[in-house]
Parts: structure tokens; C-alpha cells; sequence
């Protein structure tokens, strides 16, 4: 008891404090650069379920800031997702593959990224990389407009209630930017489109 009262809480105390000033910092020193590149290596964590981890840190960004400039830069990752699904839509001859995606791209844009991950971009790959390097785009841009959230929540769409009053607006044109730059990146670096199962292989 004694060792939690007198060290371990000034420590979490201290790492707490330095983990703020941290992402506060790059923010602030690395502009929408930062912002891109917070936002373009998001999935990646997703994918290892890390993100969960963040959830203190975004509480602590609304404890000591009282609002939280990194999940909307993060929110980003999935909404370049949803601009690479919706291309491999458009491109795709594969017809369990537009299934998938008719069935998960909605709950993609309500912020639930999963399903989009594990059932359509990461198995192709390539859009996966292109959905990252969309994605960034609306990072940078989120940042540019110094948007914040006052509250947590769900990303995507339905996290524009969450945003600091007068910035919906911007945190809407930041989701668009993402979207449209997932689209891009995905449909010009492309993918190896499955073949229909009843289709020859060779």
C-alpha cells in the first residue's frame, strides 16, 4: 500500500503527464505532417488490437486539456478504409467480395472498422497500404483546422458529435478528405481481384 501511495502513483502520474505532452508536442511541432503520419500508421495498430490501449491516454488528453486533439486525427484511419472499400466495390468482379462489402461498409462509416479490416482490405493487401496512406490525408487536414473532441465516443460519422462546438464543419471536410484519398490511393495502386468460385482458375 505504502509502495502504491508513494511511488507507483507519482510514476503514473508522471508518465500520464508525459504521454499528453508528448502527442501534444508532435502536434504542435510537427503540424499536419504529424497529423499524417498518425493517421496513416493507425490501422496497423488496429489490426494488433492495441488501440484499446489508447482509451486512458484520450481520457487523460480531456483531464488535462479538457479536449482531445489525437482521436479525431485516429478517427481518419477508418474513413480512409471506407474510401478504399468503396473503390474495390467499383473495381472487384468478384461477387462475394461486394457481399462482404455492401454488409460492412455501412458499419465502417458508423465508425466500426473491423469487419472492413479482417473481411475485405487486409486480405488484399494492397488496399490495406492504400487505405493507411488515404487515410493521412484527413489527419493532416483534421490537424490543420485544429479539431478536438470534448467528449469519447465512437469514430467515424457519428463521432461528429463529439467534436468541439463551431468544428463539425471542419472534422466533416477532414472525414471527406479521407474518404476521397482512400478512394484514390486504392484505385490507382490497384489489387489482385479474386476470382468468382464457380470461375476456372486457370
Amino acid at each position: 500500500a505504502l509502495a502504491t501511495y508513494f511511488a507507483l502513483q507519482p510514476l503514473g502520474a508522471w508518465l500520464s503527464d508525459g504521454i499528453v505532452w508528448f502527442f501534444r508536442a508532435m502536434l504542435d511541432w510537427g503540424g499536419p505532417m504529424a497529423g499524417y503520419l498518425l493517421a496513416a500508421t493507425f490501422l496497423p495498430v488496429v489490426t494488433t488490437g492495441l488501440h484499446q490501449g489508447l482509451w486512458p491516454i484520450h481520457a487523460e488528453l480531456l483531464n488535462t486539456l479538457k479536449e482531445n486533439p489525437l482521436f479525431p486525427i485516429l478517427a481518419m484511419a477508418g474513413a480512409g478504409q471506407v474510401g478504399a472499400v468503396i473503390a474495390i466495390y467499383l473495381k472487384t468482379k468478384n461477387r462475394k467480395l461486394k457481399k462482404i462489402i455492401g454488409s460492412a461498409l455501412p458499419i465502417g462509416i458508423l465508425g466500426i472498422g473491423e469487419p472492413l479490416i479482417y473481411g475485405v482490405t487486409l486480405p488484399l493487401v494492397r488496399p490495406f497500404v492504400a487505405a493507411c496512406l488515404g487515410a493521412g490525408f484527413g489527419g493532416a487536414v483534421q490537424v490543420y483546422f485544429n479539431v478536438a473532441f470534448v467528449a469519447l465516443g465512437v469514430s467515424g460519422l457519428p463521432a461528429v458529435t463529439l467534436v468541439r462546438p463551431g468544428s463539425a464543419v471542419h472534422y466533416l471536410i477532414g472525414l471527406i478528405v479521407a474518404y476521397i484519398g482512400g478512394f484514390i490511393m486504392t484505385w490507382l495502386i490497384g489489387f489482385d481481384d479474386p476470382k468468382n468460385e464457380d470461375e476456372p482458375t486457370i
